[in-house]
Formats: structure tokens, sequence, C-alpha cells
């Protein structure tokens, strides 16, 4: 138990770099990982995916605070748009764990790996988005939200591999669209993780130490550690050249994919 509590420190750590560094929210790593852990603890196959899942959206809610608060400081995140984009968010992130609660691992496995390899191409190969709708309507605003909500909920991340291209996409510099990014993680993991708890309550396959889909041992050491990182993650995006560190993190992504398709 010790060696595994290590591991999920250890996870937090890198993980809460990143969620302030990249706005991509931990859960491309941390699903992916916990699903190699609960697989060596012999947590049923069943429902694995499922746990990794419902675990990664509960530990963003602590990485979001984290994260948005620093870039909050540095006055980059913006607010009008977090809070118009949320309502959909809320609704989406909600309505997709329900439905991953309806698939099994073995669906949701490929579909997190081929989801990892797309956003991995677009960090090496994307085109470079320039700005086009500056003044987004509220449908708009609402139904990017659901979409966002939906996905992010569905393969358990922050939702910033989305929110990120969204923002620059109506006008938004790169730092603010990942400091804006840190704090629509919030909605997303408050709906997603409360769904995924919900759902899986009256599973009998369910290991100890949890509550739904959240396994609270893996939860609090990458809680522990994200809180401390986050922050130092958000302080490197402002001196650091972040499109060169997310081809190297697409690099990490294919490998994933890889071990989760095999």
């Amino acid at each position: 138990m010790l060696i595994e509590f290590a591991l999920y420190l250890i996870l937090g750590a890198f993980v809460g770099t990143l969620a302030g560094l990249l706005g991509v929210g931990g859960g491309l790593i941390i699903v992916p990982l916990l699903a190699a852990i609960f697989t060596a603890q012999g947590i049923s196959p069943e429902i694995i995916m499922h746990l990794a899942l419902g675990t990664s959206l509960a530990s963003i809610l602590a990485t979001s605070i984290s994260s948005v608060y620093s870039h909050h400081k540095h006055g980059a995140v913006i607010w009008s748009a977090a809070f118009k984009l949320s309502p959909g968010i809320l609704i989406g992130a909600w309505c997709g764990a329900l439905f991953a609660s309806l698939l099994s691992s073995d669906i949701l496995r490929p579909v997190f790996a081929v989801f990892e390899l797309l956003v991995a191409a677009y960090m090496l190969w994307g085109v470079k988005l320039n700005a086009h709708h500056r003044t987004p309507s509220l449908l708009n605003f609402g139904l990017s939200g659901g979409v966002i909500g939906f996905i992010s909920s569905l393969v358990g991340i922050g939702g910033g591999t989305m929110s990120v291209p969204w923002l620059i996409w109506h006008g938004n510099s790169i730092h603010k669209a990942i400091a804006t990014s840190a704090a629509l993680g919030f909605p997303i993991a408050f709906s997603g993780s409360l769904s995924y708890l919900i759902a899986g309550l009256s599973n009998p396959l369910l290991p100890d130490y949890s509550i739904g889909f959240i396994y609270l041992p893996a939860l609090g050491g990458i809680i522990i550690s994200s809180i401390f990182f986050a922050p130092v993650g958000a302080g490197l995006a402002h001196r650091l050249e972040v499109n060169k560190l997310k081809k190297i993190f697409a690099l990490l992504l294919i490998a994933l994919a890889t071990y989760l398709l095999m």
C-alpha cells in the first residue's frame, strides 16, 4: 500500500506540473497510468477504465483550483468566457460520464487511446490557429461547452486539449487560453466526477476504499502532490516555450496510447 501511495504522489506531481504548464489537466497521463497501477493491484478488468476515468476527473478538481489561482494572479484568466462556457460544460460532462458508465472497459480503452493519438497528432502536426470569431454567440458558447464537457468526461480529462484551441480560435492568446482552460477544468471535473461517483455506487466489483468509480487512495495521493506542483507549472508557462514542450508531451501520449491498445 505504501509503494502504491508513493506512485500516486509521483503521478500527482507530474500531472500537477503539466496542468499548470500546458493547461491539459493531466487526465491524458493520469488515466493510462492509473489503469496500469490498477491492473497490477488486481482490480477487476471490467471496471478498471471506469475507476481510472472517475478518479482522474476527481483529482482534476484540486489541480484546477490550484492552477487557476496561479494564472489568476498573472491576470491571464478570461472569466467572462469561462462563465459563458460553464453551463454547457456542466451538462455535457454529466452526460459524458453517464454514457461512459454504460460502456465496458474493453470499449473505453481503445476509445481513450484513439483520442490520445489524435491529441498527439494535433500537437505534432496541427495547423496554426488564427483568430476567427472574436465574439461568439451565446448559442456557440452553450453548444461548444456541451461538446467539450461531454468528450472530456468520457475520456477523463480536464478539457484543455479542446478548450485551448477553441479559445485561440476565438481571438485569445495562447497564455490566456491556457489560463482560462485551467478554470474550465473545474466544472468539467466537478460534474463529471460526481456523475461517475453516482453511476458506480452499486457496482459489486469496486475495491475497498472506493466511492462509486472514484478510488480514494489514488485520489488522495494525486491531490496532495498536484496542489503543490500546479503553481510550479503555471509559473513556468509564462517563461518557457510551451509549443516545444508540447512536442515532447505528444511523444509521451503516443507511448501511453500504444500501451493501452496493446
